[in-house]
């Protein structure tokens, strides 16, 4: 009678240890292999903190070649007018079509700056004569530069229109309007065509 019941306890407990094996281990379960010493989870840590570095080292490292071949493509690109290493604020089109028509034309606003320097010269001269006249010379450059961003953009914009019906130019009489603003020489990408000749 009692080794039969023996036989029939120990049964399910062999089901049950077989069932606990198919499901995922309980966390405050034990964990069935030993804990390592101190001095061996030490290493190992100090072995996976002095590896990640060099590869995360060695990533950058490729990062900023990358970036730097990118950058320099980039440079070419803006010296030649290549479009296809261009930023992707030059590139299209529409963005090399507004290049050409600025850099066809001559504008006021492209000598801003040097007009700048000789107006504030003036202004500093403590002469009663030279300073308003130079405070005259600062309101011309700028109705000039006004008058003449407002008939280039409608010129612009009705070219634009001809030519790209279909072609979206969000930003572009704006490019257009900045570019002016930059000396030729200076512009960047660099210009393609000569003063007087129609893109």
């Amino acid at each position: 009678m009692f080794r039969s019941r023996a036989k029939t306890e120990k049964a399910p407990t062999d089901k049950v240890t077989a069932d606990l094996s198919q499901q995922p281990r309980d966390p405050q379960a034990p964990k069935g292999r030993p804990t390592p010493k101190r001095s061996e989870a030490q290493t190992q840590r100090r072995r996976a903190a002095s590896a990640a570095p060099a590869d995360r080292k060695a990533a950058m490292k490729r990062q900023r070649e990358a970036r730097r071949a990118d950058l320099a493509r980039q440079r070419e690109a803006l010296a030649s007018g290549d479009e296809r290493y261009l930023p992707v604020r030059d590139k299209g089109p529409v963005r090399r079509f507004v290049r050409d028509y600025v850099d066809s034309r001559f504008c006021i606003a492209e000598w801003f700056l040097p007009l700048a320097v000789i107006i504030l010269i003036l202004s500093v001269i403590q002469v009663q004569n030279v300073q308003s006249i130079s405070l005259l010379l600062w309101l011309g450059v700028i109705i000039l530069i006004v008058v003449d961003s407002i008939g280039l953009s409608i010129r612009l914009k009705k070219q634009l229109r001809e030519r790209f019906p279909d072609t979206p130019k969000r930003g572009a009489v704006a490019y257009g309007l900045m570019r002016t603003l930059q000396m030729r020489r200076l512009r960047l990408p660099k210009p393609q065509v000569k003063r007087g000749e129609r893109p």
